[in-house]
């Protein structure tokens, strides 16, 4: 089963801090809550695992990541990310990302993902694997965010703005940029739940 995920988030940081974050693999991948880089095999070709706790149950997948392009002058990056666990369940992800400078100092991180999934996790459906992909990747901004923020906040890219009008940008900058506690295990729990509610929804004819 394949789904094709488009996603834009707000970002207050800097782009120039954003690209640090989205140009290092291994600074990327930790932004999704439960991956770490296992080992490098080369510049472009990494191995990984992610785990996944829902309660006391806890699954650990293993997988490949390959950097298919790293665009410096577009803020862009490609990869491609396969996966599968021991039950025999497999993952793979497409994903084109990019950054998009807006006027207020902040960045747009802007995603496309195309997921293929095999083994229980087809069973879901498209509608279900649209909204748990939309919740993992939820998590994912939040962390990148973060991680961006520390190395600029917008607070620090618009200090040349008119004294009257930076007044209420840096109030606007500070409340929007105070970082969230980082999601450091994919949250298994949410997911079920999301599963859960759209399979009822979708039992009783309930519209999203």
């Amino acid at each position: 089963m394949e789904v094709t995920i488009d996603k834009q988030y707000p970002i207050p940081a800097s782009i120039e801090s954003c690209w640090q974050v989205l140009s290092n693999v291994t600074d990327l991948a930790t932004c999704m809550p439960g991956a770490s880089i296992t080992e490098k095999l080369d510049d472009t070709h990494y191995k990984g695992s992610v785990k996944v706790k829902v309660g006391p149950a806890a699954a650990a997948f293993s997988g490949d990541i390959e950097v298919q392009g790293i665009d410096a002058a577009l803020k862009q990056m490609r990869m491609l990310g396969k996966g599968a666990d021991r039950g025999g369940s497999s993952a793979s992800m497409q994903l084109t990302a990019s950054l998009i400078a807006q006027p207020d100092g902040s960045t747009n991180l802007v995603g496309k993902a195309d997921v293929i999934v095999n083994g229980k996790f087809a069973q879901f459906g498209g509608r279900m694997m649209t909204s748990v992909s939309d919740m993992i990747l939820q998590q994912f901004a939040d962390n990148f965010s973060i991680k961006a923020q520390a190395l600029g906040g917008i607070q620090n890219v618009s200090q040349s703005s008119e004294s009257s009008s930076a007044s209420s940008i840096d109030s606007a900058s500070k409340s929007s940029a105070t970082p969230k506690a980082p999601h450091t295990e994919l949250n298994g729990l949410a997911i079920a739940w999301m599963l859960i509610k759209n399979f009822f929804k979708g039992l009783v004819g309930i519209k999203s």
